[in-house]
């Protein structure tokens, strides 16, 4: 088969990677691509949010079997619907299921209506009432921009100060454009032992009958050490979840996963793809803190190199809603990602800074932000590499991460050097 993935970034070049590996897959192409998914895919120099372009691009190439679309805007306009239409075979869910992402408002209201636990909350799309809202409330509070916003659409607000500004900036100020244009306000949920709380990326495969949870994650988002500053797409990330367990996993697909499946089926929305729980483990159980409608970045960085099963196996099982079966397998050990971002992330930063990669032993350089420059590898994005290791254990993975980060060199590089330790203090 010939396929082709939709996206640019560190999660695309991941999923070639894993397709790369396939008995089944002959060729592969990338839509933009990125220097890296360039070396082992043929990039499609077409703009995935052109709808009639990419339409076009698919009639004139039928060699193309089969389309892979990962990132939240092409599913959010509809682009599986678009190719499907002109008899397409896709993986990623459609328009009216894709929505579970694109809108934060809508999650929250089909939690609420299908008693999906998650934080107690309110929409609003007039600043004046949710200004009203928030004072009513206090801080600790959370601020979700309704629509999408490259993941930094969310803000934790530990004062009622912040909570007043944040509001300005989202509703006001448009600092996330019309994504903003209404806003979801929730309770700030608390862990059982760490401030903000215990969170885990879940994402699992569904078909709209069957749902199978991949290996668990735990990502950091914060632009530095400690879970400080700003928020960004994901900075690292590390595999498996050190709390999660058997019998956890068997309460969230009771309580969650499950419940999620057949409440998008109830609402006439089947989701067909990877479907992404965001969870938070509190006093009161596993509640979701999102949904997204794709496969995480940077979780799948750490996730698919842990597949035993044949992934495009996996991709046509959803497609044809054949999803049990097929018996998904993983390796045993860890998975360890370091993300190496420039300076000024996730505000401003300069493009076109030279790479140099020398010895990174076993580990994968999986790369997001990066380009070919006069015959030189340069920095192209906010977050540029990926630094994936694997090993018996996560300390044993991280070490092998971090040895190879030093290896690595550009000017203003900027990493944190704390990820893995999430959740292993006292």
């Amino acid at each position: 088969m010939n396929v082709l993935v939709i996206g640019n970034g560190g999660r695309e070049h991941a999923i070639l990677l894993a397709l790369k590996k396939s008995r089944r897959v002959e060729k592969l192409y990338c839509m933009k691509g990125n220097a890296g998914t360039a070396e082992i895919a043929e990039n499609v120099d077409v703009d995935y949010m052109n709808i009639d372009a990419v339409k076009q691009y698919a009639l004139q190439h039928p060699e193309i079997d089969y389309y892979v679309v990962t990132p939240d805007d092409p599913l959010a306009v509809g682009l599986v619907d678009e190719l499907e239409s002109i008899g397409k075979r896709c993986f990623g869910p459609r328009k009216n299921a894709a929505i579970i992402e694109s809108s934060k408002a809508f999650a929250k209201e089909l939690m609420k209506k299908y008693k999906i636990p998650t934080a107690e909350s309110q929409t609003f799309d007039n600043y004046g009432n949710a200004l009203e809202y928030v004072r009513s409330k206090g801080a600790p509070i959370v601020l979700k921009a309704d629509g999408l916003a490259l993941g930094k659409g969310v803000l934790i607000c530990e004062t009622l100060e912040q909570a007043e500004e944040g509001l300005k900036e989202i509703m006001l100020d448009k600092a996330f454009g019309s994504a903003g244009n209404k806003i979801v306000i929730e309770e700030c949920m608390r862990g059982l032992k760490y401030n903000p709380g215990e969170e885990v990326s879940v994402l699992a495969f569904t078909d709209g009958k069957t749902i199978v949870p991949m290996i668990t994650s735990c990502d950091h988002k914060r632009i530095y050490d400690d879970d400080k500053g700003l928020n960004t797409g994901g900075m690292g990330t590390f595999s498996p979840c050190p709390f999660w367990d058997e019998k956890l996993e068997k309460q969230v697909l009771k309580k969650i996963m499950i419940p999620t499946m057949k409440a998008m089926n109830a609402e006439g929305r089947k989701f067909k793809g990877c479907l992404y729980f965001g969870l938070m483990r509190t006093d009161k159980g596993m509640k979701v803190v999102e949904y997204n409608s794709r496969f995480g970045d940077p979780e799948t960085q750490v996730v698919l190199p842990m597949l035993k099963t044949d992934l495009m196996d996996i991709f046509e099982a959803v497609t044809e809603e054949k999803l049990s079966d097929i018996k998904i397998e993983w390796e045993d050990g860890a998975c360890v990602c370091v993300v190496l971002a420039s300076g000024g992330y996730p505000i401003s930063y300069s493009k076109g800074k030279e790479i140099t990669i020398g010895d990174i032993g076993d580990t994968v350089i999986v790369h997001a932000g990066t380009a070919i420059k006069d015959g030189k590898l340069v920095t192209n994005g906010g977050r540029v590499l990926g630094v994936v290791a694997k090993g018996k254990h996560i300390e044993e993975a991280r070490d092998k991460a971090y040895k190879a980060v030093k290896n690595i060199h550009w000017e203003n590089m900027h990493y944190r050097t704390d990820i893995g330790v999430k959740y292993r203090k006292g």
